[in-house]
């Protein structure tokens, strides 16, 4: 049986393998899907068998109620919702493995290995700090707490003591690990920890952390896999780990900041809670007709999409836009910043789930140098993804961010509610250029209309 078991652990390690790897292109993302999904089941299948685990009873009870609601969040949850479930199943798996690990540990006779014991505080430490850190990012993301972050004199030093206490404590328990109160304080002071780690870091930086914190969870559980001796644990929890590890870097290269300033850096502000210094300027409010004018004159047409195209629910009408320009003869391509939105590949996901064509859509260094032979960029809700000042204003946050070439277009339309900032709290010098046209509203009624006057004209 341990043969077997093995055989299917390794094909269940290839196939996360090789579904990691088609996750990275949107055209191969829902195979990628399918076979981490299938890996999964085989693992779990040959693990109960493998324990010989004679009563199912509650194996099934926590299936029947795991696949319903996770049924229920798949077709409930809106788009703009999923960067907070994303959070929040990040702090499932770290609580996850946490209760693992001490349920490992509970029924402790004085047998267990050093390795073992060092594992369970690492699991423990871990675990804890990714549970109540995601459950930050989702109250932040939720409008349950402030975007903005939650600063303190003193936060950075209280961090360090409290890892410094905790090892203390873990050493302590090594050496007595009869003493369950250690253990205990270890799981208090990591959800500390975890809390006053995420509050600080600003709704700009959510990609980041929601990344960051999905890798601390891989690396909970592969230190679980290590406790309770079981191979595949630990190998999909390394996979977990070391992706969100590079996924985090690339959010950071994409912003041109390091981990340490987006953890400590406290930028940002409350979501439209701003108001931009530069908003008594004079800007022209142009209408739907205006907009059509300029696209049925136009051969090229790029769109930016943003935070706030997913707001407003518009990605459908905003793909029947873009389906008539094309009927009609136009160039028409989708240009995709790395952290548009609040989860990595988040504008990816939403333009899939409006059937968007995948080869429409380009990155950021495929497309940028194109704009400057564009006749019209279309934005929808984006805003510091496109800010001139990250360029050269180097007392904004936005400094050194690369971003898309949008000023470089002939003609610029952007729909947003208002000349509100974005995350970054940086008034956008773009929305009062001249060749810039504002479309004032919802997104999605704006879209509507441009649609109604293109099927007219």
């Amino acid at each position: 049986m341990a043969t077997i078991t093995n055989l299917v652990y390794l094909i269940a390690a290839v196939l996360f393998i090789f579904g990691l790897k088609n996750l990275s292109s949107p055209k191969t993302a829902r195979r990628g899907n399918q076979m981490a999904m299938l890996a999964m089941l085989l693992a779990i299948v040959v693990t109960l068998l493998d324990q010989r685990i004679v009563n199912f009873t509650y194996i099934i009870v926590g299936l029947i109620v795991g696949s319903a609601i996770g049924a229920v969040a798949a077709r409930t949850v809106q788009m703009t919702a999923m960067p907070q479930m994303v959070a929040l199943f990040n702090g499932f798996g770290g609580g996850a493995s946490a209760l693992v690990a001490c349920a490992e540990y509970w029924p402790y006779t004085g047998e267990s290995h050093l390795n073992v014991l060092a594992t369970i505080v690492l699991s423990v430490l871990i675990g804890t700090v990714t549970f109540t850190g995601s459950l930050v990012a989702f109250a932040k993301l939720q409008g349950i707490m402030r975007g903005a972050p939650i600063t303190f004199k003193g936060q950075q030093a209280t961090n360090v003591v409290a890892l410094l206490v905790i090892l203390v404590l873990g050493g302590a328990f090594l050496m007595n690990p009869a003493n369950a109160t250690l253990l205990l304080l270890i799981v208090g002071i990591a959800a500390l920890l975890g809390i006053n780690s995420v509050i600080p870091i600003g709704g700009a930086d959510m990609p980041v952390v929601i990344s960051l914190l999905n890798s601390y969870s891989g690396l909970a559980a592969a230190a679980t896999g290590f406790v309770i001796s079981n191979n595949i644990l630990i190998i999909s929890g390394a996979l977990v780990g070391a992706s969100g590890l590079i996924l985090t870097q690339i959010m950071c290269v994409a912003m041109n900041r390091s981990l340490a300033n987006v953890l400590f850096g406290a930028v940002g502000t409350d979501s439209g809670a701003a108001v931009a210094a530069g908003e008594q300027k004079a800007v022209t409010r142009y209408t739907p007709e205006d907009a059509v004018m300029m696209l049925d004159n136009a051969d090229s047409v790029i769109i930016v999409p943003g935070y706030g195209l997913a707001v407003a629910q518009a990605q459908h009408v905003l793909q029947e836009m873009a389906q008539i320009l094309m009927d009609r003869g136009k160039t028409v391509r989708y240009a995709i910043h790395p952290v548009a939105g609040r989860m990595p590949g988040h504008m990816n996901v939403l333009l899939a789930e409006a059937n968007v064509p995948y080869d429409l859509l380009y990155e950021m260094d495929a497309i940028n140098d194109d704009f400057q032979n564009t006749d019209v960029v279309l934005v929808v809700g984006a805003n510091d993804v496109i800010n001139p000042a990250a360029r050269y204003k180097k007392d904004s946050p936005l400094y050194g961010m690369p971003i898309l070439n949008v000023d470089q277009a002939r003609t610029v339309m952007i729909i947003k509610r208002s000349l509100s900032p974005g995350f970054a709290g940086e008034d956008n010098e773009l929305f009062y250029d001249e060749k810039t046209m504002m479309l004032f509203g919802d997104a999605k009624k704006m879209l509507t209309d441009i649609v109604q006057v293109l099927k007219s004209s």
